[in-house]
């Protein structure tokens, strides 16, 4: 808890047993309130380490994809009665030493989210990320840059923390399933006028963190620009799907199915 705000810590899960732990062990625990792991459906043992670890953890009964998680992340944090919540990799890409900064910017209203950016600095390449990607990062960021009128370094990290009326006001059932989500919610942020703050984040690519193939890095690609495109026409008053007032909320009285609830 930080100035009088209750932080849970998510980590959506999709086979990391082998990097869970070691994530975990880098989180300060005495900055988080709780951690909450959603595992979706696993084909690995990621759900009985979690628990062997005591972390409070929900299992989906099929897989619902990278943004299906996140949305069972974000209703079960918001459950919990999270204040500010930390969207955190299991798989060791990003640091959890940067919680406790992310947070404070947070907790003392300067900012509604935060980003951890690899592009601030030079630990992207210095990391190992793919040269394919750290040029289609660029040219990403540069075109949503220009045509959504921000001068954010980077739109596709995945260590991110938001706040609880953040999360509550955005339309988040209405994003996608799929990688694209994380894009989708950053647009909707700026769309609705919540500030976002960016701290340089180091990162580390290996065998064992997750990481979208080629294929599905060019359709995601796609669909960025196609992102980017709707949030300009409907800032020009186009009535587009997403970008409305009739969007869907997240329903925190969604039933969630607990593998495992924190004892201690």
């Amino acid at each position: 808890m930080i100035n009088n705000k209750k932080v849970v810590v998510i980590m959506p899960a999709y086979n990391a047993e082998k990097t869970l732990e070691k994530t975990y062990n880098e989180i300060y625990k005495n900055f988080v309130d709780e951690i909450i792991l959603v595992d979706d459906f696993s084909s690995d043992a990621t759900k009985e380490v979690a628990k062997r670890l005591d972390i409070t953890t929900i299992v989906h009964e099929k897989n619902t994809g990278y943004g299906g998680n996140q949305k069972t992340c974000y209703r079960a944090a918001l459950k919990a009665g999270a204040d500010i919540v930390i969207m955190l990799h299991p798989d060791y890409q990003y640091t959890p030493k940067l919680i406790p900064a992310m947070v404070s910017m947070m907790a003392f209203e300067e900012y509604d989210a935060v980003i951890a950016s690899r592009m601030l600095g030079n630990s992207a390449l210095k990391g190992g990320m793919p040269l394919y990607k750290y040029l289609a990062n660029r040219f990403l960021t540069e075109f949503q840059n220009i045509v959504i009128g921000e001068k954010l370094s980077e739109y596709h990290t995945g260590f991110r923390g938001f706040t609880r009326k953040l999360l509550e006001t955005l339309p988040l059932e209405d994003c996608s399933d799929d990688f694209i989500f994380d894009n989708q919610m950053l647009a909707l942020i700026l769309y609705n006028g919540f500030k976002i703050g960016e701290i340089s984040c180091p990162t580390k690519y290996f065998k064992e963190a997750s990481s979208i193939n080629f294929v599905r890095s060019c359709k995601y690609g796609l669909e960025v620009l196609y992102v980017s495109i709707k949030y300009r026409l409907a800032k020009l008053g186009l009535p587009l799907n997403l970008f409305n007032k009739n969007g869907k909320i997240l329903d925190v009285n969604k039933e969630l199915n607990y593998y495992n609830k924190k004892k201690t």
